[in-house]
């Protein structure tokens, strides 16, 4: 028999050493909220190296670099360095790596950019301005609604039409001109070189699918397959890992049908549950023993799942018998619901020793925790919000990083019209004119020389020019690099906007990232694909702080979190689950998971509020119905309390 150095069978539960000590096959893990999930994909990663497969043989897929890196960071603590040598990270990450080696095979060159949701914005923007299709009069969709159109016609598989029909029914008499201007941003981007996040699945996807030698070779490249979060795939990820996996079905994913929330962004729960189907002779192993939340708020998530009208059965347990039932609190309006939970923080906070990180308020929408907020600031309570505005969408992260990219994508027309516009006196007639020659040109930046300028201008452009070919003499040093940037673009900051100190402070932030790194290309490839939570670098600030901080979160961005207390808000039928909601089973059904992820997050205590006599103007009428998803719970299992005020 084997001699392992990790004691398997003692360090994990009989379904977790089940999941990881079962190498070949098709294996599905269910593992439910809190069940030792990344333990059990770190000691695969361990007990296969063990067995004698060599670490380059293995593919970690996971959601978020992060995952990927903790995954194998313990599993190398556990283990040896081999561990470490595991190809991890996300699909995306994945696809940039295998498309740059093979990029002729799909006609582009090695040094394709990647475009993230603004650059998709600007450039379909571009197409409708010219096209004229922004007049009053026709009210065509805007960019931001344009991009999500085709981005989840892509990722559901659907038709532009399809999309139309189902979400946005009153634009489905421009589906022949969305498709037109489909076509045409797609032309675009090829023109440029360039890639959105959904062109890496989709381009990774056929050349899998048409290139039998590239698929054969990196199917046998890749031996044993992990998928992390599979519920979370599209249906563009589950192909790709059907055809990676061809040479020999050793794929193993984990997830939960459960906590699938992401259907918005394209993501198909059914994936999951059509694993079997997918992988004939698969393996299905169930996690329940959950290691986070006490059994009464367990058991009343437990109860909650059965609502569901479809999935796998589960039933989470806890050694953590004893605890308090979750509350509902019932109350008359948004003021009073505030109220109570900054009262009952600072209860928590000054008689029972919880600190502030120990606690989470969570919500369906970033908007739901305006009020509170207000509340929390008038009371002194500090706390950091997740969800909401991403750190790429801010208006001076876009301009630094175009700065950096003509660097490394010296046509990359986006950034260059944005560094245009970000002069003086430089209107959209005259950026689009000076980019056009730098890109007729083709000499790089060295092309503004030969630009015939204006006296009004000139100057800014000689400011421009002297800049980038200061940041050429430092192409390998990132730090310079950054101050450079920054250098230049500190005056132009001052000088549009009220708040510089700050966004400056924050544009620090960003510019310390690039020390991790040797090359611009990588900074900027990872800046694209994984962006920072906040402008905080991996929360650092908020780790080492003498302060301690609540947090308020959406619930999506806390999934994979937990706290010993937590309040979740707004949950009153029309907002939580939503007025569409209520009227479509399909995405009643992905609230219902919602509420689950959020209940599963709590470890102690468990607060579910519902201010009442809410005015809807949509409906223009009252929203006084508690959620239903709490109201069809057995009343033994969670306490009911009615405020007045």
């Amino acid at each position: 028999m084997k001699s392992y150095q990790l004691s398997y069978e003692t360090e994990l539960n009989e379904a977790q050493y089940q999941a990881v000590t079962l190498h070949d096959g098709p294996i599905l893990v269910i593992a439910g909220a809190g069940t030792g999930k990344t333990r059990t994909l770190t000691y695969r990663v361990a007990h296969l190296i063990e067995d004698g497969v060599p670490p380059e043989k293995i593919l970690l897929l996971t959601f978020t670099r992060k995952a990927a890196e903790e995954m194998l960071s313990r599993a190398s603590k556990l283990l040896d360095h081999r561990c470490s040598q595991v190809t991890g990270g996300t699909f995306h990450s994945f696809a940039n790596r295998i498309l740059r080696r093979y990029a002729p095979r799909i006609q582009f060159n090695h040094g394709f950019s990647i475009m993230d949701t603004t650059d998709v914005q600007s450039m379909i923007n571009t197409i409708r301005n010219e096209w004229h299709l922004n007049t009053r009069e026709r009210h065509f969709p805007n960019k931001a609604t344009i991009a999500s159109i085709i981005s989840k016609s892509i990722n559901k598989n659907k038709s532009i039409l399809e999309i139309l029909e189902s979400e946005h029914a009153h634009f489905s008499h421009e589906a022949t001109t969305l498709i037109k201007l489909q076509h045409a941003y797609q032309q675009k981007k090829r023109a440029q070189f360039a890639m959105d996040y959904d062109d890496l699945l989709v381009y990774l996807r056929d050349l899998l699918k048409l290139q039998k030698d590239v698929r054969d070779f990196l199917s046998n490249q890749y031996l044993y397959i992990m998928v992390d979060e599979y519920q979370d795939t599209n249906i563009i990820q589950s192909e790709i890992v059907r055809l990676l996996a061809s040479q020999h079905q050793n794929v193993m994913v984990v997830g939960d049908d459960a906590q699938s929330i992401y259907a918005f962004r394209g993501a198909h729960y059914k994936n999951i549950l059509n694993f079997p189907k997918h992988f004939p002779g698969t393996t299905v192993i169930k996690l329940e023993e959950n290691y986070r939340s006490r059994q009464p708020i367990l058991s009343m998530t437990n109860a909650m799942l059965q609502q569901a009208d479809e999935g796998f059965s589960k039933n989470l347990y806890s050694k953590q018998e004893k605890g308090t039932l979750p509350k509902m609190i019932i109350l008359p309006d948004e003021d009073t619901q505030s109220r109570f939970v900054v009262e009952m923080i600072t209860k928590f906070s000054k008689k029972n020793k919880i600190k502030l990180q120990d606690m989470a308020v969570l919500f369906r929408n970033a908007f739901h925790s305006n009020h509170l907020e207000i509340a929390l600031k008038n009371q002194g309570i500090d706390y950091v919000k997740y969800g909401g505005l991403k750190i790429l969408d801010k208006l001076h992260v876009k301009d630094f990083l175009s700065l950096l990219r003509i660097m490394v994508y010296p046509y990359d027309e986006l950034s260059w019209r944005r560094i245009f516009l970000m002069m003086k006196n430089v209107g959209a007639k005259t950026a689009e004119k000076i980019t056009q020659h730098i890109i007729d040109e083709q000499i790089g930046f060295q092309g503004l020389f030969t630009f015939k300028t204006r006296s009004k201008y000139s100057a800014q452009l000689d400011q421009l020019k002297n800049m980038l070919e200061s940041i050429d003499q430092y192409i390998h040093d990132l730090p310079a690099i950054a101050q450079l940037v920054l250098n230049y673009y500190q005056p132009i900051l001052e000088r549009t906007v009220d708040n510089a100190p700050q966004r400056m402070a924050e544009l620090r932030n960003i510019a310390e990232m690039m020390q991790r790194y040797e090359e611009l290309d990588h900074y900027l490839t990872d800046m694209a694909l994984e962006p920072p939570n906040t402008l905080v670098d991996d929360e650092t600030e908020l780790d080492n702080a003498d302060k301690s901080f609540l947090t308020l979160s959406t619930i999506h961005s806390a999934k994979g979190l937990e706290w010993r207390v937590v309040f979740i808000i707004w949950a009153l039928d029309g907002r939580f689950p939503t007025i569409h909601a209520l009227n479509s089973p399909e995405s009643l059904e992905e609230e219902l998971r919602l509420m689950y992820v959020a209940t599963t997050r709590a470890k102690e205590r468990l607060f579910i509020t519902c201010p009442t006599n809410v005015y809807d103007r949509a409906l223009d009428g009252f929203l006084d119905t508690p959620s239903s998803f709490i109201q069809n719970l057995p009343k033994a299992l969670i306490k009911w309390h009615y405020i007045d005020e």
